[in-house]
């Protein structure tokens, strides 16, 4: 009897104990959020100008980040200088490889474009165009999966984070970055990019964000199966503008013929201030952007943990 009682109670600690590491898993927080968004839109950044001394500030944020995570670089360094650039240019490119002997082979990308447009004309005395919606808040949002993904370790695929430069002066990161994997044989499974998540959609959808070219793959729909519910849906602004074309996913889809798509929460119809210096810290709502990361980062687990390559291009 004792021993019955004994060898109880172990499996209720050692179940306990369980529930409690699994209650410990990383999970965003509105504060971690917000501190990154707000070092990334001050003021003493300029803007995040390409090749400006501020934007260096910038890319060493993010490579602290990866650091303090554990995130190995993928190159010699966390910099990989664009050779499409005039002047001295770094996508901040992190490693972490899969757990799976296997599927660590294929590698899922998970990116954002951590530049703006720098000075620009002034507006009300305020030329500094601190690009927040623009797109610190997609770089905080993968900023965020790496704090998951590097505590946690549960990736059986590989993901390249990847923060690009100079998307805003026509996706040239990510072009160089694209045909630089591509010339190595870079075998990639699926792009998550993600793009203005600082702002809600809005009522009237059940959706919390929209994805760029939703007619290509079947990615909407394998993530709303993920999610268990429509959380991904398509965009009238965004089928009209072929945003598709317009951000970092486009240029993996162009050279590996993959499913790449951007995720947003922007409601493009209704945000005021695109490309404006009003695009600032205080217009975001950090609590929307916490509570789509926290909805994201289950849904990405699933997709780079997924037994196939379930995510496909239509035909």
């Amino acid at each position: 009897m004792k021993n019955t009682i004994f060898f109880s109670l172990l499996a209720l600690g050692l179940a306990t104990a369980a529930c409690a590491q699994k209650k410990e898993a990383y999970k965003a927080d509105q504060k971690s959020v917000e501190t990154s968004l707000k070092f990334l839109t001050t003021d003493e950044l300029k803007g995040r100008m390409p090749g400006t001394p501020e934007m260096d500030l910038a890319a060493k944020y993010l490579e602290d980040i990866f650091v303090k995570n554990s995130i190995k670089p993928y190159f010699a360094t966390y910099r990989d200088t664009l050779s499409n650039y005039d002047k001295p240019a770094y996508n901040i490119i992190g490693y972490l490889e899969g757990n799976d002997p296997k599927l660590k082979n294929e590698f899922v990308i998970i990116g954002a474009h951590y530049d703006h447009v720098g000075l620009g004309q002034a507006v009300n005395g305020d030329n500094i165009y601190n690009g927040a919606n623009d797109n610190a808040t997609g770089t905080v949002t993968v900023a965020e999966m790496v704090n998951y993904f590097g505590k946690a370790k549960s990736n059986k695929r590989s993901i390249l984070f990847c923060f690009f430069s100079a998307e805003e002066q026509g996706l040239l990161g990510s072009y160089h970055l694209a045909a630089k994997l591509k010339q190595q044989g870079f075998d990639l499974y699926t792009v998550l990019n993600f793009e203005m998540t600082g702002a809600p959609l809005g009522s009237g959808t059940e959706q919390i964000a929209f994805i760029t070219g939703y007619g290509r793959s079947n990615m909407a729909d394998k993530l709303n199966e993920y999610a268990g519910k429509r959380i991904v849906g398509s965009n009238a602004f965004e089928m009209q503008y072929q945003l598709f074309r317009a951000s970092d996913n486009y240029p993996f889809f162009v050279e590996f013929n993959i499913p790449s798509h951007t995720l947003s929460t922007t409601e493009m119809t209704v945000f005021p201030y695109y490309h404006q210096p009003d695009d600032e810290f205080e217009a975001m709502d950090t609590a929307h952007m916490t509570a789509f990361i926290n909805q994201m980062i289950p849904v990405t687990e699933k997709v780079v943990n997924a037994p196939t390559k379930e995510i496909v291009l239509k035909k």
